[in-house]
C-alpha cells in the first residue's frame, strides 16, 4: 500500500501544471500580496503577512488536495485500473486510504513552501509550538476536500473531473475568504462562508497564529464536513466500481 502511494506522489510531482498551479501559485500570490500589505495589521494586531502566509498556505493545500485525488481518481476509474485493483489482494478501503495518504503527502509542499517565503521574504517569526500547531492543523485539516475530489471523481469522466474540481476549488476559496475577505462581496456571500469548510478552515489557522487557540466551532464545522464528505465519497465509490 505504501509502495503503492509512493507511486502516485511522484506521478503527481511529475505533472508540470500541478507544480505550477498548485505550488507555485500560491506562493507567488503570497508574495504579492504580502509585499502590498504585510506591513498592515489587522483588528486584533497581526499582521497580514502573517493572515496572508495562512490564507495562501490554505487556498495552495485545498488546491492540492484536490487536483490530486479527482483527476487521478476519474482517470483511473475511467481506464478501468480501479477495476484491476479490485482484483487484486488489495482490500477496497486500502485502495482509498491509499488515495488519502497520497493527496495528504501532496498539501505539504504547498504549506511548506508559502511558510518559507513568510519567514524569508516578509521575516514572519513565531514559536516553534505555533509552527507545529499551525502545520499539523492545516495538513489535517484539508481532508474535507480530499473528501469532495474523490467524490467528484467518483462521478464524473476524466475530462469533466478537472474542470469541476477547479470550479469547486475556485469557489471555495473566494466563498471562504482564501483571497480576500468575503464581507467584501457583500452580506450574502459572507453568510454563505460561514457556511463552508473553506472559510472554517482558514479560521482554525487564523486563530492560532493570532494566539487564541482553536475555536471549537471551526473544527467542529470542519470535522463535520470531512465525515460528510467522506460518506459521501465512499458510497460514490462504491457506486461507480459496482457499475464498473
Amino acid at each position: 500500500m505504501l509502495y503503492y502511494a509512493k507511486t502516485e506522489a511522484l506521478r503527481m510531482l511529475r505533472n508540470r501544471r500541478y507544480i505550477f498551479f498548485v505550488v507555485a501559485f500560491p506562493v507567488l500570490l503570497y508574495l504579492i500580496n504580502a509585499n502590498i500589505y504585510g506591513n498592515q495589521t489587522n483588528p486584533g494586531g497581526v499582521s497580514y503577512s502573517v493572515i496572508l502566509m495562512v490564507s495562501m498556505a490554505a487556498y495552495g493545500a485545498l488546491a492540492s488536495s484536490m487536483m490530486s485525488s479527482a483527476v487521478p481518481w476519474a482517470t483511473e476509474r475511467q481506464s478501468g485500473w480501479l477495476r484491476q485493483l479490485q482484483i487484486t489482494p488489495l482490500p477496497s478501503w486500502a485502495i482509498i486510504v491509499t488515495k488519502l495518504i497520497t493527496a495528504l503527502v501532496l498539501v505539504l509542499p504547498s504549506l511548506v513552501l508559502v511558510s518559507l517565503a513568510a519567514v524569508l521574504q516578509q521575516g514572519v517569526s513565531l514559536s516553534l509550538g505555533t509552527w507545529a500547531e499551525l502545520l499539523l492543523v492545516m495538513w489535517l485539516g484539508v481532508l474535507p476536500f480530499v473528501a469532495l475530489g474523490l467524490a467528484i471523481g467518483s462521478v464524473l469522466s476524466a475530462d469533466a473531473a478537472q474542470p469541476a474540481a477547479m470550479i469547486c476549488m475556485f469557489a471555495l476559496a473566494i466563498a471562504g475568504g482564501l483571497w480576500f475577505p468575503p464581507e467584501v462581496l457583500g452580506d450574502t456571500l459572507s453568510t454563505v462562508a460561514d457556511f463552508t469548510p473553506s472559510f472554517h478552515y482558514a479560521r482554525l489557522g487564523q486563530s492560532l497564529v493570532a494566539g487564541h487557540g482553536l475555536d471549537m466551532t471551526d473544527v467542529l464545522v470542519v470535522a463535520g464536513w470531512a465525515v460528510a464528505l467522506g460518506g459521501a465519497a465512499v458510497h460514490l465509490y462504491r457506486r461507480a466500481t459496482v457499475r464498473a
